[in-house]
């Protein structure tokens, strides 16, 4: 395998995209990165952690706003790969404000594909989506499952990955499409269910379980994701989508008593019960067997692993997680 080229992350304050970042770095990559705000805390920032960083450059460019910047940035550096995590991302509060999902996860996602197909020193496009595009499925579902999206959110990353296969289809765009189970890990946002729960309980704070937690998912490291994107980045089939999943599923109650019983805290007095959320998919199974027979990718890290290294992450940053907000704050 040759030396890794240069990478641009679009999204790259993201959970995902910061923490692909890292990986990267820690390959031997050059890797620049795009996100509309400043840097966050370094709590959610893994290449913050380690000197890695020396090998990254950031630029606070926003999708939505800037795409001169940004297509500035990108003809100056030629990247051979770019690898794109950014969307609107928060299922439910799609439903408050649509317009907001549409205008990032459509028109300005669509505006920037267009812009990157003059780029003739671009090897591989990697465009991020969800399985929330397939709706709620019965079974395990491959990536030849048709699109049944619920809510908004699904809806507008749909309406990208479509726009794109015609791009493939019509200008042989290099886009490889991945879609991840639920991915968690270190350095995750305090809105989501595993560090919500963590730092709830080591904050004394009852958590707000949607529904009774009844919904089945499987939680994925994100190590073990980008991996995965790594290898697909350099080596995936242009046109093609690949799952990136375990095979393991619990629901969102099991992983709460895991977690509880993991911090030694009772369940009943750790928890009340919320409504559902509007739209919620009950369940989506990825088959991601395409991706293991093509490349030989395997999930390494267990959830009980994973959830330990995520209890060990909010215990060593808890005074400054204190500080940062622990709900989602919406940015058009």
């Amino acid at each position: 395998m040759t030396a890794p080229g240069k990478v641009l992350v679009i999204g790259s304050n993201s959970f995902s995209g910061a923490s692909y970042v890292d990986y990267c770095l820690a390959q031997g990559a050059e890797v620049i990165g795009f996100s509309r705000s400043a840097e966050p805390h370094a709590a959610f920032l893994p290449y913050r952690w380690t000197d890695r960083r020396k090998g990254f450059r950031f630029h606070a460019l926003d999708i939505n706003h800037h795409l001169d910047e940004m297509m500035a940035v990108i003809t100056a550096e030629r990247p051979v790969y770019v690898v794109n995590f950014a969307a609107q991302s928060m299922v439910g509060e799609s439903w408050k404000t649509p317009e907001h999902w549409f205008q990032t996860n459509v028109v300005s996602t669509i505006k920037l594909h267009d812009r990157l197909r003059a780029c003739d020193f671009l090897d591989r496009y990697v465009h991020v989506t969800t399985p929330e595009v397939y709706g709620s499925t019965d079974g395990t579902i491959d990536e030849t499952t048709p699109f049944n999206p619920s809510t908004p959110y699904a809806v507008s990353r749909a309406a990208a990955d479509m726009s794109l296969k015609t791009f493939f289809d019509a200008y042989q765009f290099p886009v490889v499409f991945t879609r991840a189970a639920n991915v968690y890990g270190p350095g995750q946002p305090l809105y989501r269910i595993i560090p919500r729960t963590i730092f709830f309980i080591r904050q004394g704070r009852k958590l707000g379980l949607q529904g009774g937690g009844l919904s089945r998912r499987s939680f994925i490291h994100m190590n073990d994701v980008s991996a995965a994107t790594w290898t697909l980045m350099r080596e995936g089939k242009p046109g093609e989508t690949y799952h990136i999943s375990t095979d393991r599923f619990v629901t969102i109650r099991a992983l709460v008593e895991q977690i509880c019983a993991l911090l030694g805290a009772d369940f009943e007095q750790s928890v009340d019960i919320a409504p559902e959320r509007l739209g919620k998919d009950a369940l989506y199974a990825l088959d991601s067997d395409k991706l293991r027979s093509a490349f030989g990718w395997t999930d390494k890290i267990s959830l009980e692993q994973g959830l330990a290294e995520c209890v060990a992450w909010v215990d060593r940053f808890l005074p400054d997680l204190a500080t940062q907000p622990s709900d989602y704050i919406h940015k058009p």
